[in-house]
């Protein structure tokens, strides 16, 4: 019925948005969180792995490999923010992630875990955004001094 639902609504990501992306090989990051649905507000464990700038997830780690399709995908390069979010959605190990258009709320099983995604997705940001150009990235380290 879930697939029936997120088919009719078109919620199924666009193979375009991770192509390229061998999440189901050596994954940044990976793990559970709980995520609240983009329509129906209900909390869902989902299995989730950033790689290449993406934040994936599927039903579970079973589910992941060559052949599958993620249920959702955010491309990091377009937030501006990942931040605790416990006093928002009045959960513990509660975190956001923010783009221009939306915030989507996630919950961590631990306080570490919530601390090691925000910081995981808020480097990935950092190395995938598009408010930074190549020209304006400078290598400290190459420079003479």
């Amino acid at each position: 019925m879930e697939n029936l639902w997120r088919a009719a609504t078109g919620q199924d990501p666009n193979p375009d948005d991770y192509k390229g992306v061998e999440f189901w090989t050596n994954p940044e990051r990976a793990g559970w969180l709980t995520k609240q649905g983009d329509y129906i507000k209900t909390w869902r464990r989902r299995w989730f792995i950033l790689k290449q700038g993406k934040l994936l997830w599927f039903k579970d780690p079973t589910s992941v490999s060559r052949r599958s399709s993620p249920r959702g995908v955010v491309s990091v390069g377009s937030c501006l923010t990942v931040k605790g979010a416990e006093d928002i959605v009045n959960k513990a190990f509660a975190f956001e992630l923010s783009t221009r258009d939306s915030t989507m709320y996630f919950i961590a099983d631990t306080e570490k875990e919530k601390e090691d995604w925000i910081n995981s997705i808020g480097r990935s940001i950092v190395q995938h955004s598009r408010s930074v150009t190549d020209s304006e990235i400078v290598d400290y380290d190459s420079k003479s001094r």
